[in-house]
């Protein structure tokens, strides 16, 4: 992993300056304001750096009769429309006149949205431009004891523009070129000089937010990691670094700045923004290499932003104890003890699932004394029903209860089939007696077994192979990466021009060194090695190296799964 580089920021970085942005205002009049009304007459302004480039007018033959009232607000009538060109004819010119530029308008989604209309009717593709609304524009700059609305007329008045709105397309477009200029002063003062900020300002994005657009201005265009860090002061005076949000992308300097747009719509990360004094990145050399670092900082730092993968620790692991009577125990940690271990379970729910189905099963003891074989101890409630063995009892010998242990080991480690198999009776007899909520729950455990020792297979293989070196072509490079115990040791890239063997041999001798982990668990974060499995297992992946042996039981995953969609179809 290497540290941030140094990045040359370019004049694009800077965004458009509003001086130097083609703006084309229109303004159309219409038969109405339904979905099905028609535009009857066109009126746009080209304008760019206060200067007119062009003006285009047009009344439009809409095919059908103009209301009486729209002939009353604008003066349209049937009759002064019946000569003029139809919309096929003028929607392309149209569309000349605006290509290239910003579209503004007053109330921006009516026009905007006949524009749409009139595309999708006449098979023309939308050009989808960056859309200016000056009713949204006004509301955010001017004070209510300026104005006591937005109408165009009222801020025709206010800005003193050179022609007064009259319900007529152009005149209405001329006007509202001056209304646009006039906002645009004010939104200068506030420290929008640019059409990327116009575009925030109008997206209610705070000032304090944008204001720290700052903190991404030396964040390379490259692949990896960043924090979010906040420079906080202790109780006794003294500074205090706190890491507030971690994550990843593959163009940080992208993905750091959509934080202080419109683009990041989280509240929580608004005031995250907020908070912040820093950013911090990491470059990576492969995408799986970021994704570690991601899940290996948040385990770390325990981000209060973020809200995923902050708390490993919270696995849990079924474990059949090491004692005369074994018996089936939930816990947090593997211990070097020689019990055997099976997980991890990410709720406790999922664990006391498995067990219930495992107890049904196999008969396996449930209370959680530790027995003696020697001394009996009282008989719970189970023994006293006959759904026990009673080993507290000593009806049975530790000889004899055995095999009841062997058996639940076997269907954890080797084959889950006989777990199935022995529930199909007890499933049968549920759906004949039509306890169909029953046999749901039931179906359940036994989805949560197979789906557990699916998972418990997929990790503990990687974990038992001392090392794995492989390599995936992706553009013509090669990523290259070393896991050891089923922890990612060393990532590396192979350029084109480079060998790809060499390169691997390089990232194995600088690799992490990693001790074995204990029993099934891998010696990474569980998360990590679900993500080494995502891209080992991808197609494409070629194995340089492997020390260990990385497969599953045969009677493990999809095998078992199809086998209990068997037994429920048959069940029902």
């Amino acid at each position: 992993m290497s540290s941030s580089a140094v990045f040359q920021p370019s004049f694009e970085d800077l965004g458009r300056p509003l001086a130097q942005v083609t703006f084309c205002v229109v303004d159309l009049e219409t038969t109405g304001s339904a979905e099905d009304d028609t535009i009857t007459e066109f009126g746009a302004v080209k304008v760019c750096g206060g200067q007119v480039l062009g003006e285009f007018q047009t009344l439009v033959n809409p095919n059908v009769h103009i209301p009486p009232l729209i002939s009353v607000l604008t003066g349209i009538t049937d009759q002064l429309v019946a000569g003029a060109p139809k919309l096929p004819q003028v929607l392309p010119g149209f569309l000349e006149f605006a290509a290239g530029s910003v579209l503004v308008a007053h109330n921006a989604r009516f026009d905007v949205g006949f524009l749409k209309r009139a595309c999708l009717r006449h098979d023309y593709a939308w050009p989808n431009p960056d859309v200016i609304d000056t009713v949204a524009l006004a509301r955010q700059v001017l004070l209510r004891d300026e104005v006591p609305n937005v109408k165009l007329s009222t801020l025709a008045a206010h800005f003193r523009t050179q022609v007064t709105p009259n319900h007529r397309a152009l005149d209405d477009a001329r006007a509202t070129v001056d209304v646009l200029h006039g906002l645009l002063e004010r939104v200068g003062n506030l420290g929008a000089d640019t059409l990327e900020d116009l575009l925030e300002f109008l997206r209610r994005v705070s000032p304090q937010r944008r204001a720290k657009r700052t903190l991404a201005k030396d964040v390379p265009s490259a692949p990896g990691i960043y924090q979010f860090i906040a420079e906080l002061t202790a109780t006794d005076g003294s500074p205090r670094r706190q890491v507030l949000y971690v994550g990843k992308s593959q163009n940080l300097r992208k993905r750091v700045a959509s934080y202080f747009t419109a683009a990041e719509t989280r509240p929580r990360m608004d005031e995250m923004v907020r908070i912040a004094t820093a950013v911090e990145t990491v470059v990576c050399r492969t995408p799986l290499e970021a994704e570690v670092l991601e899940l290996r900082l948040i385990a770390a730092h325990s981000p209060r932003y973020n809200r995923r993968s902050k708390f490993p620790e919270r696995q849990l692991w079924l474990k059949l104890t090491q004692e005369a009577y074994p018996r089936l125990s939930l816990v947090r940690q593997i211990s070097a003890d020689g019990a055997f271990y099976f997980g991890p379970f990410r709720r406790r729910a999922a664990g006391e699932e498995v067990m219930l189905a495992l107890y049904d099963a196999f008969g396996l003891r449930q209370c959680t004394a530790r027995l003696s074989a020697k001394r009996s101890s009282p008989a719970c409630a189970l023994a006293e029903m006959g759904r026990c063995a009673a080993p507290c009892q000593l009806a049975v010998t530790p000889d004899d209860y055995a095999p009841t242990v062997a058996s639940v080991r076997d269907a954890l480690s080797v084959d889950v089939k006989p777990l199935l198999r022995a529930a199909e009776p007890r499933l049968n007899q549920l759906v004949r007696a039509q306890r169909f909520e029953e046999a749901a729950a039931l179906t359940a455990r036994l989805e949560a077994c197979t789906r557990t020792a699916a998972r418990h297979h997929r990790l503990a293989s990687l974990a038992s192979c001392a090392q794995i070196v492989a390599a995936y072509r992706v553009d013509g490079c090669w990523e290259v990466h070393v896991i050891r115990y089923g922890r990612l040791a060393a990532a590396a890239l192979a350029k084109p021009g480079d060998t790809p063997q060499q390169v691997a041999r390089d990232a194995i001798a600088a690799a992490d060194w990693v001790s074995p982990p204990p029993g099934p668990q891998p010696a990474a974060i569980v998360e990590e090695t679900e993500r080494i499995a995502d891209w080992l297992e991808r197609p494409g992946v070629r194995l340089i190296e492997i020390e260990g042996d990385w497969c599953w039981p045969a009677g493990i995953g999809p095998a078992a799964s199809s086998q209990l969609r068997v037994q429920v179809a048959a069940a029902e």
